[in-house]
């Protein structure tokens, strides 16, 4: 019979055996010791987030089943001039969820359609349309990426270029007026926006109420550019004043408060001009808050842009998400919301390798 301390040495022993090789990979490649823990935990955050997907799916009331033998009731009834309920049975639509894999517990589903990805490489059929799931997302997924990008690109650089700027005004009338619009538009509901926005394109008749042409662009490229940047106009305008009014301010503070750090004065002592110690200096400094924030924004855009899609009718993966949800496909729902997901914990891991490129002083696994 094994003793308790003997279970605890070859406990202890186990643990060592596996804690010293990653011990010792710390310190020789601290950089690539971080990125490995980030991946793995977002695989382990992945794999929860998916799980609890599926226990959410499972706890909505009815499923898919029920919702497509109503359609086809409703589509009956109207047909025919009958009420055509009570016409599939019990058997019937047990067999419809057995042939789906609905009729088990949804840890079983999440664990075979694990296995089907990760063997197979195959994210399954949406249970609606039929279509297989990668394609769906595929041709979703680069409208939402360009959208939510272009709509990064000009929020980073209007936020740091007011903030400098506005920084260097503190206190005058140009600050306080610039404070007060970017609270105002921080602070304003972003679905009443995009509404005032659509109403605004419909009743000038000078923007479409749209936010995607209506053919394709292998049909005519540059003309597909110039329509795309018409219809995509007033709903990445309302994107842009959701967001840089928080990231403007949050410049603006971080650059007042490294203009009363010591070294700003010992520079400016040493006779280095204004615009070098703004630029060259304090501005160096505020980029870690910017890059460590700089996902939380993107994940902000992405939700927001489901809204976005939803109003202005833009083909995009949060209106695929949206419709998915309401219908209750697990298949497109899970790998949606797994995409989406992995994407915003890359960007996360991205933006902390960044904050090592650019700050020198942080370094990820050295001891102090």
């Amino acid at each position: 019979m094994i003793s308790a301390e003997s279970a605890s040495l070859a406990f202890r022993t186990a643990v060592g055996a596996v804690c010293t090789p990653w011990a010792l990979f710390r310190r020789k490649a601290p950089l690539a010791s971080f990125i490995t823990g980030r991946l793995i935990t977002m695989v382990v955050i992945l794999f929860m987030l998916g799980w609890a997907l599926f226990a959410l799916m499972e706890l909505a009331p009815g499923d898919i089943v029920d919702q497509m033998m109503q359609q086809q009731l409703m589509s009956q009834s109207e047909g025919a001039g009958t009420d055509m309920s009570g016409v599939f049975s019990e058997e019937q639509l047990a067999s419809l969820r057995a042939q789906m894999g609905l009729d088990k517990p949804f840890t079983v589903q999440y664990i075979r359609w694990l296995k089907r990805v990760l063997v197979h490489h195959d994210l399954g059929v949406s249970l609606i349309s039929k279509a297989p799931v990668s394609f769906l997302i595929k041709s979703r997924i680069v409208n939402s990426l360009v959208l939510n990008l272009i709509s990064l690109v000009f929020i980073t650089f209007f936020s740091f270029l007011l903030g400098v700027f506005f920084a260097s005004k503190a206190g005058t009338r140009v600050d306080i007026a610039a404070t007060f619009f970017a609270l105002f538009f921080h602070a304003f509901p972003g679905i009443l926006l995009l509404i005032l926005f659509q109403l605004l394109a419909s009743l000038t008749g000078l923007f479409p109420v749209t936010a995607y042409p209506d053919f394709p662009v292998t049909e005519a490229p540059v003309r597909f550019v110039f329509s795309y940047s018409h219809h995509i106009f007033l709903p990445l305008f309302a994107s842009f004043l959701g967001g840089i009014g928080g990231t403007m301010r949050m410049i603006r503070s971080t650059m007042l408060d490294q203009m009363g750090m010591p070294y700003i004065m010992a520079l400016r002592a040493r006779g280095i001009s204004e615009r070098r110690v703004y630029l060259c200096h304090a501005f160096r400094n505020t980029l870690n808050p910017y890059i460590t924030g700089s996902a939380n924004l993107l994940a902000s855009l992405f939700s927001g842009s489901l809204v976005l899609e939803i109003i202005f009718a833009y083909p995009g993966i949060g209106r695929l998400m949206y419709d998915a949800v309401m219908q209750q496909d697990v298949n497109l729902v899970l790998a949606n919301n797994m995409f989406i997901s992995a994407l915003v914990l890359f960007g996360m891991a991205v933006s902390d390798i960044l904050l090592a490129i650019v700050d020198p002083r942080i370094r990820y696994g050295k001891e102090s």
